[in-house]
């Protein structure tokens, strides 16, 4: 696998509101709605993309539901390392699962066009493969 750079961090926020206090209202990140409760910004230098990224939707990304399941640890962070293109999120998600990693999901195209595959690691981060063709 050959990890291009740091994608993605994301603060996963079980309480979006008072997330967005600390990083917008009193870091004063330059961070914008993009959908939803989800605020992101590409112009946080030292990252491609940092964002408060609602407990919520981290379900639904991994898990098509509302909730984190109960037998998961709650993640507090997602973290996503930048692949070459498509075929090497797959064939990364092939890697992670033959070396013992269970994926949350596999390789797949977001509505957005990002492909991206997750697994939560032993820290209970959620930890992303991904490819998005405008960091490129």
């Amino acid at each position: 696998m050959d990890v291009q750079f740091v994608a993605s961090v994301s603060v996963i926020a079980p309480d979006p509101a008072a997330s967005r206090r600390l990083y917008v209202d009193t870091l004063g990140l330059p961070l914008e709605r993009l959908e939803g409760e989800y605020f992101a910004s590409e112009h946080v230098d030292g990252s491609r993309h940092f964002g408060v990224w609602p407990l919520e939707d981290a379900a639904q990304a991994c898990f098509g539901t509302d909730t984190w399941p109960a037998e998961r640890p709650v993640p507090q962070a997602s973290l996503e390392f930048e692949l070459a293109g498509p075929e090497a999120v797959a064939d990364g998600a092939a890697e992670l699962r033959a070396a013992g990693y269970t994926l949350l999901h596999e390789s797949r195209t977001e509505p957005w066009g990002q492909t991206v595959a997750r697994l939560q690691s032993v820290e209970g981060l959620v930890v992303g493969l991904s490819y998005a063709p405008w960091m490129h």
